[in-house]
């Protein structure tokens, strides 16, 4: 039987009851007010309609998600997050209106929304004494009407920090430059881990960017690792990354990379060799669709894939 042969992907009922179990996994909470003690279903209401006792108002776990406001059945939405969780490389907009029988704009925006549930707020640095983190640059083109200039000036950048065996962190930045660079280092790497980084004129300078231990690989030279010291793990995040934005997505405006690389981060960050598989990393996804909005007003369908 396929796993998606599984009930809260084609009931709406259960559908509701799942997502009740990850958004509210210790009873219900009424959103408008935050009460637990007073909350009882509606009956004869629409499913998974409540009442909170204390200030009056009716609500369902879709509210204050990126799920509100949305006429997309529920359970078509757990296909969605379901299949872009499991994907290695992404899934398309078109592949998603075609799989799910809904239009080419509302399936690019149900993309968007759960890309927004998988973008997390980073807590804390990563790495720690004795860790190794691995911090490298990579350039992407919006192949679609972009005005090509001298070096790297007409593609999108991202930096990315990467603690070997652990998780990642990247961030969209306008430049990359020493001043940038040095400041993601600094904010998201603990000073006691091992840096380790190409030759890149950004990397190279006094102060080691508050870090212990900083070693570098000489990429011009042919050098890509000796003893542990090495960025092939960034370097095959990335590579994956590539893949998926060329093949899959194609086209992407800088105004929605973020998303995109959220989505590649969280995929890495909830993989099968930290112990998550498909089903648990939709759940993980589901359970950042909390306090998160997004509208046709702020999300114009402009540069899709």
């Amino acid at each position: 039987m396929s796993i998606l042969s599984a009930a809260h992907f084609h009931n709406e009922a259960v559908a509701f009851a799942r997502l009740e179990a990850i958004v509210w996994p210790n009873g219900p909470v009424c959103p408008h007010c935050g009460g637990v003690d007073r909350i009882t279903p509606v009956k004869g209401g629409r499913i998974g309609l409540r009442r909170c006792g204390d200030c009056k108002k009716q609500f369902t776990c879709k509210v204050g998600t990126v799920f509100e406001d949305s006429k997309v059945p529920l359970h078509k939405w757990f296909q969605a997050a379901h299949l872009l969780a499991s994907s290695k490389k992404g899934i398309s907009s078109h592949q998603l209106h075609r799989t799910l029988g809904v239009t080419y704009k509302t399936a690019w925006f149900m993309s968007h929304r759960l890309r927004e549930a998988m973008r997390d707020t980073p807590k804390g640095q990563i790495g720690g004494p004795g860790k190794i983190v691995e911090a490298d640059e990579t350039f992407f083109v919006n192949r679609k009407g972009f005005k090509k200039r001298t070096g790297v000036g007409h593609k999108m950048a991202i930096m990315s920090l990467v603690e070997r065996g652990g998780s990642i962190r990247s961030v969209v930045v306008e430049r990359v430059n020493r001043k940038n660079v040095e400041k993601i280092i600094r904010r998201n790497v603990h000073h006691e881990s091992r840096l380790m980084t190409d030759t890149a004129a950004y990397y190279k300078g006094r102060g080691h960017f508050g870090i212990d231990s900083h070693e570098m690989v000489n990429h011009e030279a042919g050098e890509y690792a000796y003893d542990d010291v090495t960025t092939n793990t960034i370097e095959g995040v990335f590579s994956i990354f590539k893949r998926g934005m060329r093949g899959t997505y194609q086209h992407c405006s800088e105004q929605h990379l973020h998303r995109y690389v959220a989505e590649f981060d969280f995929r890495y960050n909830n993989r099968s060799g930290l112990g998550f598989e498909d089903a648990q990393r939709t759940d993980n996804a589901l359970k950042g669709i909390v306090g998160k909005r997004l509208t046709y007003r702020t999300s114009n369908v402009t540069a899709a894939e």
